[in-house]
């Protein structure tokens, strides 16, 4: 049985259930604690175009452009990509000026086509703006935002669409243009529902909801043992203790935290897709076999019964690019 599809908001676009994320194929040892290496990156790389799942999402500073250049050469190797197969990339400020203007813009996806060896872009983001110089740049009139516009209009980009983290910041920008997409990540999960508000407005408007990082970080996936962290930092017993009562769960209904920390985000009816970063060929199965999961009815009672935090997840997250 192949996995549902289901349309891009407003575009003809279609998209499964599911999609992988490529943030440490670019090995980014600063955020993640371990480095991947090219060969293990291009064999997770091939396992995705041959799953059933049709979305990889990167960005131009994955790993300072390493992410998007380890998937072009698996796309040169495999003569293009597999048909039907849509490619989410993200435009970024100059990393080291932090400038995100229209020139930067033009910058940016000009870098993101030669890495990637695509003419057009299948789905384009305007990328974290929280972190750029001056917000201006990106929302005043001939800024970053409006050039991400012109680029759809120009046939570079397919469809647009908005990743960042900040909700009090992309909240604002996601009301005020036609975007056809979003990215939020951390922020809808089985320990926060920070976007919850955010959710319901785009599923209103027809703007796809792609939900990235239901393991916050990773810790809903490798266990609160093995990933004493939560959103990329250390996190201590007390903060921990919410990820220990949904692991007692789980193992009383005998199912892997992560198929269900997983099957929360996919069941929500507002999320178009699913983004899961993987590393290694391997998860690209795991991920397929835990969303295949039933979770029994008793089970998620008992799930949507615990407490979960509003907040900013990252609110005191150290943010490294690497």
């Amino acid at each position: 049985m192949s996995m549902p599809r289901y349309k891009l908001g407003r575009t003809d676009l279609e998209v499964t259930e599911l999609c992988f994320g490529a943030s440490a194929l670019g090995d980014m040892p600063d955020t993640y604690g371990y480095s991947v290496s090219e060969d293990r990156a291009r064999d997770t790389i091939n396992a995705i175009f041959e799953s059933e799942v049709n979305v990889l999402d990167t960005s131009r500073n994955y790993g300072f452009g390493r992410s998007e250049e380890r998937i072009g050469k698996v796309i040169k190797e495999r003569g293009g990509l597999p048909k039907g197969f849509v490619l989410s990339t993200k435009l970024d400020r100059d990393m080291e000026t932090r400038r995100f203007d229209a020139a930067r813009v033009r910058q940016s996806v000009e870098e993101s086509l030669k890495a990637l060896n695509l003419d057009t872009i299948p789905l384009l983001h305007l990328h974290d703006p929280e972190h750029a110089r001056d917000l201006n740049e990106i929302t005043g009139e001939g800024g970053a935002l409006d050039e991400l516009f012109k680029l759809k209009e120009e046939g570079i980009a397919q469809a647009v669409g908005l990743a960042m983290g900040r909700i009090d910041i992309m909240f604002p920008i996601l009301r005020d243009r036609p975007f056809d997409a979003l990215i939020s990540h951390n922020r809808f999960t089985l320990l926060n529902r920070a976007a919850a508000q955010m959710f319901d407005y785009a599923y209103d408007n027809e703007i796809a909801i792609l939900n990235a990082a239901p393991f916050a970080g990773g810790v809903l996936a490798k266990g609160a043992a093995e990933m004493p962290q939560i959103t990329y930092q250390e996190a201590t017993d007390e903060a921990l203790q919410p990820v220990r009562a949904i692991e007692a769960i789980c193992a009383k209904h005998g199912i892997a935290p992560g198929a269900a920390a997983l099957g929360f985000s996919l069941r929500d009816p507002r999320i178009t897709s699913t983004v899961i970063g993987v590393s290694k060929p391997e998860r690209v199965q795991q991920t397929l076999d835990w969303a295949a999961t039933k979770i029994p009815a008793a089970a998620w009672e008992e799930l949507d019964a615990l407490p979960f935090d509003a907040d900013d997840p990252e609110a005191n997250r150290v943010y490294r690019p690497g």
